[in-house]
């Protein structure tokens, strides 16, 4: 009863005090304005919608690109970037700092962090929400990128412990490639060089996770063609969707890293285009790897000055060649051939002159026999020729065209009157069945070029397989 008596005496004491009314009402009106600006200052938007969610107050003045007054009584749900997704503004629960994508006029989206009451009648039933949001936008995007770079650290370092492991090429690309179709959640990766390489298929497919299709294929050769630095998003008329990132190196492939989704999966996003454009740069290191290894096996195996096989590599190849043979009974025949007059030319043009017979020589040698048949600079002055499959009449018309020849290719190296240049050439069957072995062939083949050489060179000799008993 005191309660109810004390504010009597004020409402009585105000209403017969008009001054003291007015600054009641100066306050009221103060302290409304203070706790606005105070919303103003702690919010870049405060906001109340009704019980169909449509917006009732809307504060400050400008908001999302657009007058306040103007989403006054528009669904509140309009804002939403995602249009599928829960409507906050129509909550019954609290939600304190919840990052939701908002869009505004003619500009990109915002990302505000709500803060949201739902609002109560007087029977306690819904009608409405009031709320503050903070822009958060340059957070958000500071948190995706961390996150973004984050997740490419982690592949990347799964990537390199993988490599660690792995010792052989073929199986170091295997493991990113299967690496990155996880991380993407795609069904398939793989490498293809736009340009022709002995690495790749016929369609310059060098490794793949799974088989990929055909059209697919078909469409990254056509889209990437002479584009080496743009990833591009490639989709084909069955709704399959791929990514494809080049990745060319400094020893002229043309390579391209492309992985695939079927339909109905999400589209790639920015993370996905940065983590394949990661990756790509750990595979541009492994081809240029396997370039440069390529590169060192062959010159381990060739000659420097005519790009034939050397002694050793021609020697491997052709004991390997000699089984195969003897297991599909089938013959063999060796060429051992000597340049005469190498010295001389040496002495007298100099060596420059003589290093021009040896690359002109090989050049008519590979004229000469099929390509695949066996050449090599064993050494000096000395070649050797392994035909696969041919006896000693075949082997002896190859010699015979080199008799003719090899003087006419080398006549401008030499002055008129001087002993033309020639070649010297000893011939070595073998059938199938015998048990000469390689190194009794190639003695024999030496003997028979050495015959050649007593007898005035420039000819051609067969051996026959008793000089050897």
């Amino acid at each position: 009863m005191g309660g109810v008596s004390d504010t009597t005496d004020v409402t009585a004491e105000t209403n017969s005090n008009p001054a003291k009314h007015g600054d009641l009402h100066r306050a009221l009106i103060e302290s409304r304005q203070r706790w606005r600006q105070f919303g103003a200052i702690a919010a870049d938007m405060s906001f109340e919608t009704d019980q169909s969610g449509c917006f009732t107050f809307m504060a400050p003045e400008h908001v999302l690109g657009c007058l306040a007054e103007d989403l006054l009584g528009q669904p509140a749900h309009t804002l939403l970037l995602d249009a599928e997704g829960p409507n906050v503004f129509t909550f019954t629960t609290p939600q304190h700092r919840r990052h939701t994508w908002l869009r505004r006029q003619s500009q990109d989206p915002l990302c505000m962090a709500l803060t949201i009451v739902p609002m109560t009648d007087e029977d306690g039933r819904h009608c409405g929400t009031r709320g503050v949001a903070v822009d958060v936008t340059e957070q958000e995007h500071c948190n995706r990128a961390s996150a973004s770079a984050l997740r490419r650290a982690n592949v990347l370092d799964h990537i390199l412990d993988r490599i660690r492991q792995e010792v052989y090429a073929p199986r170091i690309m295997q493991s990113i490639l299967e690496s990155l179709t996880r991380a993407v959640g795609s069904q398939g990766t793989a490498i293809i060089n736009l340009v022709a390489h002995d690495q790749a298929d016929d369609d310059g497919l060098m490794y793949s996770t799974s088989r990929i299709p055909p059209q697919l294929l078909d469409a990254v050769r056509g889209t990437m063609a002479g584009d080496s630095h743009h990833t591009r998003d490639i989709s084909i008329h069955n709704g399959l969707n791929a990514l494809a990132c080049p990745c060319s190196t400094r020893f002229g492939e043309q390579a391209v890293v492309v992985t695939w989704r079927t339909p109905g999966i999400r589209s790639w996003n920015t993370d996905d285009l940065n983590l394949i454009a990661s990756v790509s740069g750990v595979v541009r290191i492994v081809l240029e790897h396997e370039a440069i290894q390529r590169e060192l096996a062959r010159q381990a195996r060739t000659d420097p000055l005519t790009g034939l096989l050397n002694r050793r590599a021609f020697l491997e190849e052709a004991a390997r060649r000699l089984d195969r043979l003897e297991r599909d009974g089938l013959p063999s025949t060796l060429l051992f051939l000597d340049l005469d007059r190498l010295k001389f030319l040496n002495d007298i043009r100099g060596h420059d002159i003589g290093d021009t017979a040896l690359k002109l020589v090989s050049v008519l040698l590979h004229r000469t026999f099929r390509p695949t048949d066996l050449i090599a600079r064993l050494g000096g002055d000395e070649f050797a020729v392994w035909l696969d499959g041919a006896d000693a009449l075949t082997a002896a018309e190859r010699a015979e065209s080199l008799r003719l020849n090899t003087p006419l290719e080398l006549s401008h190296l030499y002055n008129h009157g001087e002993l033309p240049m020639s070649l010297s050439i000893g011939i070595a069957a073998r059938e199938p069945g015998s048990a000469e072995t390689l190194e009794q062939l190639i003695q024999r083949a030496d003997q028979a070029m050495y015959h050649v050489k007593r007898n005035g060179r420039a000819n051609w000799h067969v051996s026959q397989l008793s000089l050897t008993r």
